[in-house]
């Protein structure tokens, strides 16, 4: 397993959970922490044995958005990050989740702010659940700036346009409950749960057939835009070659023995 010294990673059980860890700085993002972050999303789409992805913050945080400071590096230490990121430009857009949809599932567990940056990140998450007192947000027209993670794009075909309209040209912080209430995220937990409710959540996608869950998760983001008729025409594409798997006839055969499916991959 990867990770670096603002990102961690570890295993637990088919899931693999990465965690923003610069606590001190409520996770801003910084070229260590998006380096680590990529090196994520590759690891769990390179290894069968894991299912599904958790992205949580440390700290009591999950992400405040962009550290400019930190980006640029800091001394010998950060070279290797700016190494990384020369040999591959797109590569923070990548860790972001702006320019790379990981195959398995990926559920954002927030605790605390996340703002800019951080509700960028989440929405290229799949599935998000937070504690009450988490504080989300896009701030950047209040300094000036552009939501350049994909904000414009992804939030208005996620929640209303009207809400999403309002969270881009206010700036203004939303709290879990209002968060909920527009359909941003799907869970409000007691705070310091966030992260249990997701594995909890995780735990049941890794009991399914991970051929399935993986074709279900690419037809839903491959038909988004699709007329009616070219998305059922994709779906079928996509769907009918699961019938043929192993999973499948697992699956069939744990049903018919009323016990629970061993799917192999894992």
């Amino acid at each position: 397993m990867g990770g670096t010294e603002h990102l961690t990673v570890r295993r637990e059980g088919a899931t693999l959970v990465l965690t923003l860890n610069r606590p001190d700085a409520r996770n801003a993002l910084s070229l260590a922490m998006l380096v680590g972050l990529y090196d994520g999303w590759i690891e769990a789409d390179a290894d069968d044995a894991i299912r599904s992805i958790v992205l949580t913050g440390a700290g009591g945080a999950f992400c405040a958005g962009m550290d400019l400071k930190a980006l640029a590096g800091d001394g010998m230490q950060g070279q290797q990050y700016r190494d990384r990121l020369t040999a591959d430009p797109d590569l923070h857009w990548k860790a972001m989740l702006r320019h790379h949809r990981p195959r398995k599932p990926v559920i954002a567990a927030v605790e605390g702010y996340c703002v800019a940056g951080g509700t960028e990140i989440l929405q290229g998450t799949d599935i998000r659940v937070a504690g009450e007192s988490a504080i989300f947000g896009l701030f950047e027209v209040r300094r000036g700036l552009f939501p350049i993670g994909g904000s414009t794009v992804r939030l208005q075909r996620q929640i209303p346009r009207t809400h999403a309209l309002e969270m881009l040209l206010t700036g203004r912080p939303y709290s879990a409950r209002e968060a909920a209430g527009i359909g941003l995220i799907g869970h409000v937990v007691p705070d310091g749960t966030a992260l249990a409710r997701a594995l909890e959540v995780a735990g049941r996608i890794n009991t399914c057939g991970p051929l399935a869950v993986e074709a279900v998760k690419a037809s839903v983001y491959e038909t988004a835009e699709m007329t009616e008729t070219d998305g059922l025409a994709a779906e079928l594409a996509r769907g009918w070659p699961v019938f043929d798997t192993a999973d499948a006839k697992e699956g069939a055969r744990a049903f018919a023995e009323k016990r629970p499916p061993l799917y192999k991959r894992a």
